[in-house]
């Protein structure tokens, strides 16, 4: 299995490397036969070829790689898209078709939290919503008709709300059979009226599980009271990609937080850290590579359910295992958790679990 990996920027680098002694220890254990192939994206790609994510990228990743594994991003920084500025993450899950943004969050009981009993996976949609840079076949939703206003369009359709509520039972029936639907429809009477018209339908396929229906300012008030209720949470672009990183830092920090872009119909998955590229402390060897690294055990996951393939599966279980067994012991935390130990030892520390040898201070 070919692997593309793509560095990006800021802390990106540094948690990549630590990612791949993982990757490679993992792929030593179970003999999965992985191979690693390093692109260019982001300022990297911005300085050699004028652009921060080239479309030749995209067809590679399309036709010759079976997964991808995405460093961070400074998208705030690039310049405009007219000056080679493209939204690397936009450019993959639309380019991918990468319409199911999974992001689980789980309380441990060995670290501090705001969420105990938090078990819970959020499913995303990713290539439509209130996103500007992905929502339109030609140009962007935003616009200013005048430079005293400024205007943005929101798109939601049938068949990507069908189908990100089909991924969300999905998910559920392998958990504990029950999915709630985030909406605003007592405003957005027509575009979450759509959502929570789709999510219903789907649910008629699915009477096993049960359903609820929740705004979203009272599910974010509910995820602070009762985390432990719930189980898959479906939610379109906008709603879902704040009320992940909202799951994720009160089940004890983003940096936990392992996330994948996929596609089941095409087999497509991409690994990606759920959060930012952290500039102020790249290059510093300290940045906690722990969302990076669980988001390929993610990725392995995926792509054995989808292929039958039980090493695969084996293998993300293993990292994510090894990754509790690590910062399980307080000397081996990185600094975020309370630690002080270094992006690369950690990296270490990890590798060293998945391949069932001591894990030395």
């Amino acid at each position: 299995m070919k692997i593309m990996t793509l560095p990006c920027d800021g802390i990106g680098p540094e948690i990549m490397a630590a990612t791949l002694q993982v990757m490679q220890a993992t792929n030593d254990r179970f003999d999965l036969g992985l191979t690693f192939h390093e692109e260019q994206a982001g300022f990297d790609s911005l300085k050699n070829h004028g652009i921060t994510l080239r479309e030749e990228v995209l067809e590679r990743a399309r036709t010759e790689f079976d997964g991808v594994i995405l460093g961070t991003q400074s998208h705030m920084d690039y310049p405009p898209v007219t000056e080679g500025g493209r939204n690397v993450s936009a450019g993959f899950r639309i380019g991918l078709d990468l319409y199911a943004n999974v992001r689980p969050a789980r309380s441990r009981d060995f670290l501090p939290n705001k969420a105990p009993g938090m078990d819970l996976v959020i499913m995303r949609e990713a290539t439509e919503g209130f996103y500007p840079d992905r929502n339109m076949f030609k140009g962007v939703g935003e616009m200013m008709p005048d430079p005293d206003m400024a205007l943005s369009v929101r798109k939601i359709t049938r068949h990507g709300s069908m189908r990100i509520c089909r991924e969300a039972f999905k998910l559920a029936m392998q958990r504990n059979r029950k999915v709630a639907a985030i909406h605003k429809a007592n405003s957005f009477l027509m575009t979450d009226g759509l959502f929570l018209e789709c999510f219903r339908q789907v649910a008629k396929d699915y009477p096993d599980v049960e359903t609820e229906e929740l705004i979203v300012d009272a599910f974010a008030a509910l995820l602070v009271r009762n985390p432990e209720t719930y189980d898959v949470v479906v939610a379109t672009n906008f709603y879902g990609d704040i009320l992940s990183d909202l799951a994720s830092e009160l089940s004890g920090s983003l940096g936990l937080a392992g996330s994948i872009n996929a596609n089941a119909e095409t087999g497509r998955c991409c690994a990606q850290a759920q959060h930012g590229s952290a500039p102020d402390i790249a290059g510093r060897n300290v940045a906690n590579p722990t969302s990076l690294i669980l988001s390929a055990a993610m990725m392995l996951t995926w792509l054995g359910e989808q292929r039958c393939v039980a090493g695969l599966m084996e293998a993300g279980k293993a990292i994510a295992d090894a990754v509790d067994t690590v910062i399980d012991d307080p000397t081996k935390r990185t600094r975020d958790l309370g630690g002080d130990v270094n992006t690369d030892a950690f990296g270490r520390f990890v590798a060293d679990a998945v391949a069932h040898k001591a894990v030395a201070a």
